[in-house]
């Protein structure tokens, strides 16, 4: 892997550490609204950025979790999965814009993983769970949609790494 490449997925983990840690009382319940899921988007852009995006869940997830050893198998495990998905899903999707709503639904319906590690962990209901935490991604996703967007225009995510 390029020096470049690490480099830039070191910047963007470390910029969703940071978010994570601003919005922290929201990112860890059974009503999630994470804003640093956003940078969910970024392998819609190019798909070496899995290793940033899953590398910030992971050191977030251990660092601010109060159930980390949940939250590193699951969350990590939800967003690998997800980004994987996004990857795969990618080559027969045109466009940046339809890409990132196919993401959104990605990581929306996969938030049963989520919802699963919240019953085991905490005994939230699981029905309830998932539809709180299926918004919550949902919301975060859909608003990230034009921020990520203009932010390429302007930063070029697809030539960064």
């Amino acid at each position: 892997m390029k020096l470049k490449t690490i480099t830039v997925n070191g910047v963007f983990a470390a910029l969703y550490i940071a978010v994570t840690y601003f919005i922290q009382p929201f990112g860890f319940t059974n009503i999630q609204f994470r804003v640093s899921e956003m940078f969910n988007h970024l392998v819609v852009f190019n798909k070496k950025y899995i290793y940033g995006v899953v590398l910030g869940v992971f050191l977030a997830n251990f660092f601010f979790s109060t159930i980390p050893v949940y939250d590193l198998t699951f969350g990590v495990g939800q967003s690998i999965i997800s980004l994987l998905i996004t990857i795969a899903t990618a080559k027969f999707i045109k466009g940046i814009i339809p890409r990132m709503i196919i993401n959104t639904i990605v990581f929306t319906v996969t938030m049963f993983i989520i919802a699963f590690e919240l019953k085991l962990a905490l005994g939230f209901p699981f029905p309830m769970t998932y539809l709180t935490t299926a918004i919550g991604e949902f919301l975060v996703m859909v608003i990230g949609i034009p921020i990520m967007y203009y932010l390429n225009k302007r930063i070029k995510f697809e030539r960064l790494i």
